[in-house]
Formats: structure tokens, sequence, C-alpha cells
């Protein structure tokens, strides 16, 4: 009797076990996983809800819903993104990602979909205005950014300050600039000047920038189906109006590349 029983949980368990894997894949199935830095206003953020909204988000959202898919936001370390989107943990990476060569690399992008530039902030008070300003000063950075590799590709620059501290995110570099800690955050202009306007007035833009770039979605090398699939939706959504609404929504006017 003991062993017949045994034999039935053991029965039950690989059933159980079975279903749960079949409904795990069902449920990725109906998923469109975006991998993100949460702290990256105005694309990603947290709300005081803690809900994950943006200009992104939005596009991202919608984009989801023509595909038949529920949009899930997964918050990944922006220094090992590549990884997360290699081992199949996430769909895409969709957050202010500059398209770089290297990056060109290592995943596929759509095509541009946003102009920015990589400036530094300072604190109004500072009297700094140009980038040789910055010579023996403190700056901080977000680690595995684009910022970052703005900073290595001008070493003119980076030889002339005095220490390059990483942070984990922008927000966190921008508050230690305004506790003094730092002298001057390398950063997104468009991130940047979104931070000034909701509140971070003591801190503006240097003019003069380290490089000039563009924002595009990456997919994991050889996922040029579901690349394709999500720029001919974006296309789509600008042909009906409804990208200039969301850009509008978030900068004030319709900045988007999508469909020009």
């Amino acid at each position: 009797m003991k062993k017949i029983f045994k034999a039935l949980v053991i029965a039950a368990a690989v059933v159980s076990a079975f279903s749960a894997v079949s409904c795990k894949k069902s449920n990725r199935a109906n998923q469109f996983i975006l991998g993100l830095d949460d702290s990256f206003p105005p694309f990603g953020f947290r709300n005081e809800k803690n809900e994950v909204i943006g200009y992104d988000i939005d596009l991202a959202e919608e984009v989801a819903k023509r595909m038949g898919k529920e949009l899930v936001c997964q918050p990944i370390n922006w220094d090992t993104k590549e990884l997360e989107l290699n081992n199949n943990n996430i769909d895409c990476i969709w957050n202010g990602l500059t398209i770089t060569e290297k990056r060109q690399s290592e995943m596929i992008f759509t095509k541009p979909y946003i102009e920015n530039a990589q400036v530094v902030v300072v604190k109004k008070s500072s009297g700094f205005t140009t980038l040789a300003d910055l010579k023996g000063k403190t700056i901080g950075v977000q680690a595995g950014s684009s910022a970052q590799d703005a900073i290595n590709a001008n070493p003119e620059f980076k030889a002339s300050v005095k220490e390059i501290v990483e942070f984990a995110d922008n927000v966190t570099a921008m508050n230690d600039l305004e506790f003094g800690n730092l002298d001057g955050v390398v950063m997104d202009v468009t991130v940047a000047n979104y931070n000034i306007a909701q509140g971070k007035a003591a801190l503006t833009c240097i003019e003069e920038s380290l490089s000039p770039e563009e924002y595009g979605i990456a997919f994991k090398k050889g996922n040029v189906e579901l690349r394709d699939k999500v720029q001919t939706i974006l296309e789509e959504m600008a042909a009906d109006g409804t990208v200039a609404k969301i850009s509008t929504k978030w900068f004030g006017s319709d900045i988007s590349l999508i469909g020009k």
C-alpha cells in the first residue's frame, strides 16, 4: 500500500511539475519583456506608486498591445545588460540605449527613434561653462552607459579631470552633484533637461557636448523577426499620430525620429 501511495505521489508530482512548466512557458509566450534601468527619467522610471512609467514605456505598451502581448518591465543591471539579453531573460533593451559600434557588434537594433547627446551637468553656481573648466575636477558617470563611452572616446577630457566616479544610475549621481560631492555628471542631455525641469533647477548643462548620438531598441543577435515586427509597429504608430501624442506628453513636442 505504501509503495502504491508513494508511486501515486511521485506521479502527481510529475504531472504538477509538467503543468507548472507548461503554464510558465505559456505565460512567457504571451509576454513582451522589456529590460530597463528603472531610474532613467523620462524614458523609464518609477513614480510615487512605484510603477514603472516613461516615454519608452508608453511606446512599448502600445507596441505590445498591437502584438497581442502583455508588456513586462524588467529592471536589470545596466552594466550587464547584454548578458540579460543573450540569456533570454528579456526580449529587448528599450530604455534610452545609445547605438554604438560596439553594441551593434553584440546586439541588433531598430532604426534610431530619438536624438541625444552626452553633456556635463554642473551646478549653476559653479561658473563652469566649457569642458576645459572641468580640468582637475571630479566627475560622475553611470557605469556601463554611453556617457562612459563618450568619456573614453574623448581622451583629452578624460585625462584633464581629477577623478571619474562610477554610479549605478544617473539619479544618484545628480544627487551627489547637488550635495557637492561632484563637480559634474556626464549624462544624456534628454535625461538631464527633464530632471532639471522637474525640480533640479540649481543644475544646468554645459552647452559643449562630448558626443552626439541616437537611441535605438536592442534585440538579441539573430532575433530579426521580433526586431522587424517592433519596427513596423512603431512606424504604423508614427503614421497614425500615436508617436507624436506620446512624445508631446513627455517632451512638449514631437521630437521622435520614427517614420521621418
